[in-house]
C-alpha cells in the first residue's frame, strides 16, 4: 500500500496543505523536472514511454488508494503529473513553451470544458486519471497549433 500512496501522491506532493492546491504544485514540479531533464536535448521516444508509464501506473495506484481515501481524493496528484507530461509531449523545451503548457493544462484541468468533466465518471483510477489526460491532450493540441502557425 505504501507504494501506491507514494505513486498516487507523486512522491508525497499530494500531502502538501492536506491536498489543497497540491495539483498545481505537482504540475509545476513536473514542468520544472521536464524542463531540467530535456533542456539540453529533447528525446521524444523516451518522453512518450515515460508519459505512458506514468499514466498507466497512475491508473493502477490511484485506483488502489481511492478504495481507502474515497472517490478522486485531493491527495492523488499523479493525474496532474500525467496530464502535464501529455501537455509537453513533442513540444520544444523552452521556458515559454513549458510555462504555456502549464497555464493551458491548469486551465483545462480546473475549468473542465469539452467533455473533460464527463471522464471523471469513469470507474476508479480511470476516472481519476483520464480527465487530466484529456486536459493534457487539449493543451498539447493548442501548443501544436501555435507551433504549426508559428504564433510565438
Amino acid at each position: 500500500m505504501w507504494f501506491h500512496k507514494l505513486i498516487a501522491t507523486s512522491l508525497g506532493i499530494g500531502y502538501i496543505n492536506n491536498g489543497k492546491g497540491a495539483g498545481t504544485v505537482a504540475a509545476v514540479a513536473c514542468s520544472v523536472f521536464w524542463y531540467l531533464a530535456w533542456r539540453s536535448g529533447y528525446q521524444p521516444i523516451p518522453s512518450l514511454i515515460i508519459t505512458v508509464a506514468i499514466t498507466l501506473i497512475g491508473v493502477w495506484s490511484s485506483d488502489v488508494v481511492s478504495k481507502i481515501w474515497g472517490k478522486d481524493p485531493s491527495r492523488v496528484v499523479i493525474d496532474e503529473v500525467a496530464g502535464m507530461c501529455i501537455s509537453l509531449l513533442f513540444i520544444p523545451v523552452s521556458v515559454k513553451y513549458v510555462l504555456s503548457a502549464l497555464v493551458l493544462f491548469r486551465f483545462f484541468d480546473m475549468v473542465k470544458p469539452l467533455y473533460i468533466r464527463s471522464l471523471e465518471k469513469l470507474p476508479g483510477g480511470w476516472g481519476i486519471m483520464f480527465d487530466d489526460v484529456l486536459a493534457g491532450i487539449y493543451a498539447n493540441i493548442i501548443l501544436q497549433a501555435v507551433l504549426w502557425f508559428r504564433l510565438f
